[in-house]
């Protein structure tokens, strides 16, 4: 074993490598800090390592597909772009977090911060895994790290309750998705995709050919749950309104971000032997498209009824949700034609959620609550964030010239191609009624009274997320060629491929 592990590169595992050891050695300096000390500096150094790590995965682009521990953990496009996507988030998040200071959890501040690089850390895992036991491990890293940061403020009872729900739920899920993985690994004698897929495809035609497809059916149930997708999405409400902002914004990004990887994983590689089967078109794809409208209609219209900032966008997110199952349910013959479209519409999520969940932040907190009204006036107040909260609410609503047009525009076109036009007008109508909640908040900025006449104090720090939100936000809506080319340049085909485990070139 140790020659093994000494026969492997272990740059290629630098951004894992420098994320868990910040962690540890984060949690050591908080326990050797005095109390009456601050914690900020641990905050500090978590983003440094964020950043460091992102620096990692930005220098591995380009090189040949790696793996260790028998093809189990990968380094690839696909595990690369969305580590990307993850350290982006998690950057945003301790911005967001080291800018609000809140007071709630301040004598859990160090605690936080490395529960923030543990969650993250699960999430990247599961992203290059390539192992049933490997996904499972990154999923509860991810999924226990964020029970706690959920309930960190637990002087607040809408935390714990949102804490209990989310715990409950979440090991509900985990519950199916291990259920799922049991028949998986007792029909293929392996937890290794690619040896599933290939045992898979020995026995479609067989006995096991319904139990392939029960498994298949028992993770999707835990999927649901973990992306919060409708039936599966009642938790999501009471998580997002009960968390601080800055969790509220990590659960809304990276997790889900981390969720869609996992499926991704599982369905093009485990179970890809089933696209060419004749049930595949007439069950899975089906119960996917059926998933995605009722994503799309039950976000979208429930939110209309809501007066809370964060349960109006945690609505938002289920529809959103709906959104980027359309691609998993209209895979064609060439199932690598979703990733263009839904990557793109995945960095367009994250920067106008994040700015979305930015401005939420420190409006809410000035006005001492977190109800839609607080925004009533804000144009007058301070018309930059007014400004900047309208630019965040129409890309999410997906009108011309943001990130969030072109990334629906893609995604319904790619629809279309596919030959599924009630799907595609599904999309178009339940945008149009998204129009009226994310105006909702626009008319209370720009047709209100004002309750005070003073600015809404905003940190250095929130100005420098917000502007980031605007940036690649507008960018994207202008100049979205670059990042379409990008994703279309890099080898998808290497994830469906057994990598190399020598040095990269």
């Amino acid at each position: 074993m140790e020659q093994i592990l000494l026969d492997f590169d272990l740059r290629v595992m630098a951004p894992e490598l420098v994320i868990v050891s910040a962690a540890a050695l984060l949690s050591i300096i908080d326990l050797l800090l005095k109390e009456s000390r601050s914690r900020k500096v641990i905050g500090w150094f978590g983003l440094a390592a964020v950043v460091l790590a992102g620096v990692f995965v930005t220098m591995a682009f380009g090189h040949e597909p790696y793996q260790i521990l028998d093809d189990t953990y990968r380094i690839d496009s696909f595990s690369l772009m969305f580590k990307a996507i993850l350290l982006a988030g998690t950057a945003g998040v301790f911005l967001l977090s080291l800018a609000s200071g809140q007071e709630e959890w301040k004598s859990r501040e160090g605690e936080y911060y490395y529960l923030l690089l543990t969650a993250l850390l699960g999430a990247m895992v599961m992203v290059s895994s390539a192992d049933l036991i490997t996904l499972f491990v990154g999923l509860e890293l991810l999924s226990l790290s964020s029970y706690i940061l959920v309930g960190i403020r637990k002087e607040q009872g809408e935390a714990n309750e949102a804490a209990w729900k989310y715990v409950v739920l979440g090991g509900v899920s985990s519950a199916f998705i291990l259920y799922g993985m049991s028949f998986a690994y007792g029909l293929a004698g392996s937890t290794n995709l690619f040896e599933i897929s290939q045992r898979f495809a020995e026995g479609m035609g067989g006995s096991g050919h319904l139990f392939i497809y029960l498994s298949l059916f028992l993770m999707m149930v835990g999927f649901g749950f973990k992306v919060a997708f409708a039936p599966f999405h009642m938790w999501a409400p009471d998580v997002y309104q009960g968390a601080s902002t800055p969790i509220a914004a990590f659960l809304a990004i990276v997790s889900k971000t981390a969720a869609f990887a996992f499926i991704i994983r599982v369905l093009l590689v485990a179970y890809s032997p089933l696209m060419s089967d004749a049930s595949w078109m007439e069950v899975v794809s089906w119960m996917l498209m059926i998933v995605a409208a009722l994503s799309m209609i039950l976000g979208n219209t429930i939110a209309l009824r809501q007066t809370n900032a964060k349960r109006l966008m945690a609505y938002s997110s289920i529809a959103q949700a709906g959104y980027l199952v359309v691609p998993f349910a209209t895979i064609g013959l060439v199932p690598f034609d979703l990733f263009p479209s839904m990557l793109f519409y995945l960095v367009a999520y994250l920067f106008m959620t994040f700015g979305a969940f930015v401005v939420i932040e420190f409006v809410t907190k000035d006005r001492g609550h977190g109800g839609i009204s607080a925004f009533a006036g804000l144009s007058r107040r301070s018309p930059w964030l007014a400004a900047a909260m309208t630019l965040f609410l129409i890309s999410l609503a997906g009108l011309p010239l943001t990130a969030g047009f072109f990334g629906k525009f893609y995604l319904i076109t790619s629809t279309l191609f596919n030959n599924q036009e009630w799907l595609a007008a599904v999309m178009i109508l339940t945008t149009i009624v998204s129009y009226y909640y994310y105006f909702g908040i626009v008319r209370q900025m720009y047709f209100r009274p004002p309750y005070s006449d003073q600015k809404v104090p905003v940190p250095w720090l929130a100005t420098v997320a917000i502007l980031l939100g605007v940036g690649g936000t507008i960018g994207l809506g202008l100049f979205p060629e670059p990042l379409l080319a990008f994703i279309g340049e890099l080898d998808w085909t290497s994830m469906l491929s057994i990598a190399s485990n020598g040095a990269p070139q």
